[in-house]
């Protein structure tokens, strides 16, 4: 048993998921009057997980195989001092998913014989395991091979040391040395293995076939779940016994009174086991290695391995044979690989033998035919099946540090787009005012719309709805981004950022009104977004006016709005250019902001970035400086609270025609000198003609019909100074 002295520090067992920082220190005390020089340990205390605690210790005090010395450091006396490597693999090599596949690549990367495991058992008895089983596939498109050996005397208890610490190194919790055998080959050979208790095996018989739909089956972790019809199952002659790729049945385990087993090696179709174990939401080892793909040639070899290992440790009699129905034998598949193409692709010529002995060191057969190598993968090697999977393997076999560092090559110089090329000036423009580029979700809640405003019937409810969503929270994609920008402000502002300043280009979806089962509608959409103490309406005007200047974009009006719930029905605009509205302003409503825990004032703007860009002219065109002088004239106008400076600015510009340079907007001035719901708005108007010096007859004509037609249109009069 493992023992902590007087002083000595230990892990100490989980409190939820962490430990005690710095561990625990032991120290001598009394217990029940007796006095304590330390603690007897348990496995869990010395700080192995939990998940990889043997099954004979999991509850209690570690009891250490009997052949160790009393009184030596555990780290030496169980080989605790040993490194492990933790490999991530893709999932277009399941064969690397097992100590074998991790073996042979080391072997052809560092120019070794693979040892293979010794699968031939000494001492078989003479009882055939055809004679104890029969086996039947009713459905060979799901289930490709099942091989089953059959194993008496069966004597069950814990696993020898040296095979436990190999399981939980892997992540395993030892069991008992029968499952530890199957796991341990699964481990070896990525070829998944199931042991059945004999007895439980009514009539003889084994059947592959799908599930009645709506039945009830029990698993080896005590679950009852319910199945479809297409799930496969393993069955009996009357009973279902496990769920086929998954996971065991309760109903056939391993018990300690087990006298006769059946190892199962089989191999399963990855689109069924895959879709089995999602919809009953059970990932296991055994799943997650038939989804991803498994030769079928292994089956017989594991299950040679796995009796071997029971011979081994002494833990049956295996029977002679197997019981092995292969409907169709996969075949071996050849492939040319063309050495000229290898070196155009590689960009560096390899020669034919150098390449050969590449992919023999991958145990595959080639066969050298000059300007074609024709070689046979081995069948575990599911990956390669065309020209350029062969490439890929000549690439890192060579050495990706060795290929030659060269420029793509093309038939012209790449090209930006002008849509493109928008993006980025209004990226850079924005950017250069202070704001920062954010990107957020294509998924989005439905709710989000509901948080600003949005009426029952408007077009932003137009969601695209996702048929497999991960959740509520991203169960439709987004139609606008106003949504998403206030969840970022949010964000900020509740981790006490002061202010913020932010902007995203990204695209909406909504669907096809047209034709319902066709492609969504996508557009480009633009998000502007800020607070804090610097941040007002106008400062998010001027950074609008700025964008639109930087993009070509000229007379852009600001309309006011009161409508839209989203923004403070005095405080919005909507964006326009002649007659196609470009986007929307203001200030968020207080309720919208208060369902953000937004608790300041926040400004955002919401652009359609396709109208945009539809109007935007970034073409630079040369004009000389004017060779006579401008003439310029304030007005100030008094017109009632509701006329707004716009109107005003655009019948201004019609009226004057070509000759007005230039009218801005100066002063808004509401007093003791203006009546009550009036106002007074002053203006500069520059004038120029770029051919001759303007009189002050020819300003006064054009000066007189503007405020004609503005007291016509608006009751306006010119105030006295």
């Amino acid at each position: 048993m493992p023992v902590a002295l007087h002083k000595s520090r230990i892990p100490g067992p989980l409190h939820g998921q962490r430990r005690q920082e710095g561990g625990v220190k032991i120290t001598k005390g009394k217990l029940r009057g007796v006095e304590s020089m330390g603690m007897i340990c348990s496995a869990g205390e010395l700080g192995f997980d939990d998940k990889v605690v043997p099954v004979f210790h999991k509850d209690g005090i570690w009891i250490l195989p009997e052949d160790l010395v009393p009184g030596t450091d555990i780290t030496e006396a169980l080989g605790l001092k040993s490194t492990v490597v933790d490999f991530e693999i893709t999932p277009n090599r399941p064969d690397c998913l097992s100590m074998l596949g991790m073996a042979r690549e080391s072997a052809a990367t560092f120019g070794k014989m693979l040892r293979y495991p010794d699968t031939q058992c000494r001492s078989e008895s003479r009882r055939k395991a055809e004679d104890v089983i029969e086996v039947q596939i009713k459905d060979p498109e799901l289930c490709r091979r099942y091989s089953a050996r059959i194993v008496t005397d069966i004597k069950t208890g814990q696993s020898p040391w040296w095979l436990q610490k190999r399981l939980m190194y892997a992540g395993m919790r030892p069991i008992n040395n029968i499952v530890d055998i199957t796991n341990f080959v699964m481990l070896e050979y990525g070829q998944p293995i199931h042991a059945f208790d004999i007895r439980n095996i009514e009539g003889g018989r084994i059947v592959v076939e799908t599930a009645a739909s709506g039945e009830r089956f029990t698993t080896l972790d005590g679950a009852e779940r319910t199945l479809d019809d297409k799930m496969l199952l393993i069955k009996d002659g009357k009973k279902s016994v496990a769920i086929a790729g998954v996971m065991g049945g309760l109903n056939s385990e391993i018990q300690e009174d087990t006298e006769t087993i059946l190892i199962e090696s089989a191999n399963f179709d990855a689109d069924s086991i895959r879709t089995t174990s999602k919809r009953l939401g059970l990932r296991t080892e055994a799943s997650s290695r038939f989804e991803k793909g498994v030769d079928p040639d292994l089956c017989g070899r594991a299950a040679d391995r796995v009796c071997r290992l029971i011979e081994i440790l002494g833990a049956g009699i295996v029977a002679e044979g197997i019981a092995d129905v292969y409907p169709e034998p996969q075949k071996p598949w050849t492939v040319d690989v063309r050495t000229a193409r290898i070196a155009r692709v590689l960009g560096v010529g390899i020669d034919n033998r150098t390449l050969a002995d590449m992919f023999r060191t991958l145990e595959m057969e080639v066969e050298d035919k000059g300007d074609i190598l024709r070689v046979t993968p081995p069948t575990v090697r599911r990956d390669l099946r065309a020209e350029v999977d062969f490439i890929e393997e000549a690439a890192r076999m060579y050495g990706y540090d060795r290929l030659p560092v060269t420029i793509p090559k093309g038939s012209h110089a790449a090209e930006v787009s002008r849509d493109e090329q928008l993006r980025k000036l209004a990226r850079d423009t924005l950017c250069a005012l202070g704001a920062n580029e954010i990107q957020t979700y294509s998924f989005v809640s439905p709710r989000g719309v509901d948080n600003i405003g949005i009426e029952e019937d408007s077009w932003e409810r137009n969601f695209v709805v996702l048929k497999n969503p991960l959740g509520e929270e991203n169960s439709v994609m987004r139609t606008i981004l106003l949504p998403n920008m206030l969840e970022v402000l949010s964000r900020n502002y509740s981790r006490n950022i002061e202010e913020a300043k932010c902007f995203e280009i990204g695209s909406t979806f909504g669907r096809n009104l047209a034709d319902p089962e066709d492609l969504p509608e996508e557009q480009d959409a633009l998000s502007i977004g800020l607070y804090g103490e610097t941040a007002e309406f106008f400062m998010l005007k001027g950074m609008i006016e700025e964008l639109m200047a930087n993009m070509g974009i000229k007379n852009v009006m600001f309309t006011a709005e009161s409508g839209y719930k989203a923004f403070h029905p005095g405080r919005c605009a909507r964006i326009s250019v002649g007659d196609e509205e470009l986007g929307i302003m203001g200030e968020i409503h207080p309720d919208a902001a208060d369902k953000y825990g937004l608790d300041t004032r926040c400004y955002c703007a919401e652009f359609m970035f396709g109208a945009v860009m539809r109007n935007a002219d970034t073409q630079k065109a040369y004009r000389p400086l004017p060779k006579y002088p401008a003439v310029t004239r304030d007005i100030a106008l008094i017109t009632a609270e509701e006329v707004t400076a716009g109107d005003l600015t655009k019948t201004i510009s019609e009226t004057a025609g070509d000759i007005l340079e230039k009218v801005e907007l100066f002063d808004v001035y509401r007093g003791e000198q203006v009546a009550e719901g009036m106002k007074s708005s002053a203006f500069t108007l520059t004038y120029r003609d770029p051919e001759r010096t303007l009189t002050d007859q020819d300003v006064l004509k054009i000066h007189d019909r503007i405020l004609e037609e503005l007291g016509n249109r608006f009751n306006a009069v010119l105030r006295e100074m």
